[in-house]
């Protein structure tokens, strides 16, 4: 070995490794091998993987192990080579999710001017830098015709199509098939949680706003349910565990889906928060939990739908507000019908945003 510093203890299943930064790793053999990005075991032009894992035994072990400084460089019994740099395994071992920032006690959505959006990469980065941050931006000044919400899809991704409409109108309907065509107030929700994969971003554009009241309410339901499992832990566990079925249909539709409140990934982070006061159905009564359920859920009701919650504004013609809808519920107030009353809303996808970030990137847009 070459790097002071370095050195490398053989397992059964696994190089303990401590690189010349003075960090250490535990890799094993079969991720060693898995992991070679050399031009045999990868694909040039595209990056991607060509080696199988299964074209090796699963008892593998090196027939040899050195460093070159800081690259560790293993020997296969085949003498096929993989190479690795500290630098490169350290920094994966330390990089995490993208973090979301909670919102202070006034906080009011990020603001930029609709066709500064669209034009200007730079301020778009940002923009969308805040919305992965805080879930919640509003885009001003855009134009009050319909369907200008398909003029997002250059920066927010293809328009996610969903039953009922492309895009969907909001205003008073007495036909209409849910209460958002009606003018009593919504508490805070998110969409189509009749979906088994709900859309992860809303667009609501308001095209006419001449009516008393109305103000809009939005609220970040991770901060809540953050909140609600470091006070009561059995609470969120129910949450995150209990199935609740959720229904919305028309004459020509109907969508149905039944999960929990709450979904966290492996390592524990509230990754999606699924609630609808007027879309939830009746759980099994006799299920068991149910009972605890109800007290989770009715604490996280009174949380999410506390004024101490909410962000609330009034919508003018020509806003649009763009919400992560899996972290961020919308409602609004009620307001007076005779005034007229019209937004517009669509879908998009979270992912699709996150990747139109990166590509900006890559063009050499500097997020703050």
């Amino acid at each position: 070995m070459t790097g002071q510093e370095a050195g490398v203890t053989l397992g059964r299943d696994a190089l303990a490794v401590r690189w010349t930064s003075a960090e250490s790793s535990v890799l094993p053999y079969l991720w060693l091998r898995d992991n070679c990005d050399c031009s045999d075991c990868r694909v040039e032009q595209t990056s991607e993987k060509r080696f199988m894992i299964k074209d090796v035994a699963v008892d593998l072990a090196p027939a040899a192990v050195e460093f070159d400084g800081d690259l560790l460089i293993v020997t296969w019994p085949d003498g096929h080579q993989s190479r690795f740099a500290g630098s490169d395994i350290c920094r994966a071992s330390s990089a995490s999710r993208s973090h979301w920032s909670p919102w202070d006690a006034d906080f009011e959505p990020p603001r930029i001017d609709y066709q500064r959006f669209l034009d200007d990469d730079q301020q778009a980065a940002v923009i969308i830098a805040d919305f992965l941050r805080y879930g919640a931006i509003i885009l001003e000044s855009a134009p009050t015709e319909p369907a200008t919400l398909e003029s997002l899809a250059p920066r927010l991704g293809p328009v996610r199509e969903l039953l009922f409409a492309r895009i969907h109108d909001v205003a008073v309907d007495p036909a209409g098939y849910n209460v958002a065509h009606t003018a009593f107030e919504l508490p805070p929700h998110n969409d189509f949680a009749s979906y088994s994969w709900p859309p992860s971003v809303q667009a609501l554009h308001m095209l006419v706003n001449e009516a008393t009241g109305g103000a809009s309410v939005i609220v970040d339901g991770w901060s809540v349910l953050q909140q609600l499992r470091e006070d009561h832990p059995a609470m969120f566990d129910s949450l995150c565990s209990m199935p609740v079925p959720f229904r919305e249909f028309d004459d020509d539709n109907e969508t149905y889906a039944v999960a929990p409140l709450v979904r966290c990934d492996t390592d524990g982070n509230i990754v999606a928060l699924r609630f609808s006061n007027q879309l939830m159905q009746r759980i099994d009564p006799t299920r068991p939990g149910v009972a605890d359920f109800y007290r989770a859920y009715h604490e996280l009701f009174r949380r999410l739908t506390a004024d101490s919650a909410k962000a609330t504004f009034r919508m003018h013609a020509g806003d649009i507000l763009i919400v992560a809808c899996h972290r961020v519920l919308h409602g609004r107030m009620g307001f007076d019908a005779n005034g007229a009353r019209h937004l517009q809303d669509a879908y998009f996808e979270l992912d699709n945003v996150s990747n139109h970030l990166e590509v900006l990137s890559r063009r050499g847009a500097h997020v703050r």
